[in-house]
């Protein structure tokens, strides 16, 4: 079996069993070698590079080449971007090979294939060599050993692999960075998302590359005393008006369920007015029923918002398509704070709970709400 190297985004799962997955894999160092985006939203597309018609029919080969290995799985989309990959693949049965086993196969066929389109042998087979003076002593030992098995670089560890690759070029190195991202598939609705997801992406990125005053993506932006992770449109920050929708679960007086009722109605009205009459913006995280019926009407109606998530925004992220829409159209911005677990237990009850977490989250849109708009942007990507 194949040793896999990459970090699950879900450790309790179960990666030898069935299930569907959400695959992306980023080429190394971020460089363009898989193809080349094209410049029209309207009809996107990418034209693959040498390498790129590899990776993708690599990847629709894994079923026949698994079933080899007595593992049945399915592949349902793929697609090349310029320097990363996606793919959606199902595991049909339970298997002995894990998916890490089968994503570091398919790393491994793209990588030799890579390297041999360069003229070069397949960097596990290929002898370690000394490409510095200051190489460390367990290197140049190795590399004095040119008739064992112990001279080639798939003997070494995968620490002393990181080393040695960082001392020779880049040509020598593996295509793909060695860890990879999994989304496990919920239900049938989220796996038909991820698919559509994956055909989407070309035109995604063509969005992003025209309007990246709408589509920023921030690691960190300092509001006040907090750091945010940011996608969208950052001048809703400096807007003056900003109004918090935060409402009930259960109307406090009758139990019923607060959307239901007249009180929500007339503060729905009240948020309405204040939209319509121009420059207010609507804070909100969306957890109750209420906020979030007022977040995707605003959503839908192209409304001034500003999203507080609890998931983090990291390099890669990014948002499912109908809030991805409304980023591209000007009208959203999507915040994830960083350390919502530190902000302390609400009511007693341990601050990595949803209940305190959701708590804390309506704290932090009144806090936006009091912002003067002067955001300092630490780090983006």
């Amino acid at each position: 079996m194949i040793t896999a190297s990459y970090r699950p985004r879900n450790p309790g799962h179960d990666y030898y069993g069935k299930g569907t997955y959400l695959i992306t894999l980023v080429v190394s160092g971020r460089e363009p070698l898989l193809g080349r985006l094209g410049s029209d939203a309207q009809h996107p597309g990418v034209q693959l590079s040498p390498l790129g018609e590899v990776a993708q029919q690599t990847w629709e080969r894994i079923p026949e080449k698994q079933a080899n290995h007595g593992n049945k799985v399915l592949v349902h989309a793929c697609v090349c971007m310029p320097d990363h990959f996606h793919g959606v693949i199902e595991v049909l049965e339970p298997m002995e090979w894990s998916l890490g086993d089968i994503m570091q196969a398919f790393k491994s066929v793209c990588t030799t294939r890579w390297q041999q389109l360069q003229g070069l042998s397949a960097s596990t087979e290929r002898p370690i060599s000394v490409v510095r003076e200051n190489a460390p002593a367990w290197l140049q030992e190795k590399a004095q050993k040119h008739t064992d098995e112990g001279s080639l670089i798939r003997s070494l560890s995968k620490k002393q692999r990181q080393e040695y690759y960082a001392l020779v070029g880049r040509e020598h190195r593996p295509l793909f960075d060695d860890n990879y991202d999994d989304t496990v598939c919920l239900n049938d609705r989220h796996r038909e998302a991820m698919i559509a997801y994956v055909h989407d992406n070309p035109r995604r990125a063509i969005l992003r590359r025209t309007l990246p005053d709408l589509m920023q993506r921030c690691l960190h932006v300092q509001i006040g005393s907090r750091s945010y992770g940011a996608f969208g449109n950052l001048f809703l920050l400096r807007w003056a008006n900003k109004l918090q929708v935060q409402c009930h679960r259960r109307h406090p007086a009758n139990g019923q369920p607060y959307e239901t009722t007249p009180d929500y109605a007339q503060q729905h009205d009240q948020w309405l007015a204040a939209i319509l009459g121009g420059a207010t913006v609507i804070v909100t995280p969306g957890i109750s029923r209420g906020e979030l019926l007022m977040k995707n009407e605003c959503i839908e109606r192209g409304f001034p918002l500003i999203h507080i998530q609890k998931e983090p925004i990291g390099p890669y992220w990014k948002p499912e398509r109908q809030r991805f829409e409304a980023c591209a159209n000007g009208s959203l911005l999507i915040l994830a704070p960083w350390g919502l677990d530190e902000m302390g237990a609400v009511a007693g009850v341990p601050s990595s709970t949803d209940y305190s977490r959701f708590h804390n989250l309506n704290t932090l849109a009144a806090e936006l709400c009091a912002f003067d708009g002067n955001a300092k942007i630490v780090s983006m990507k």
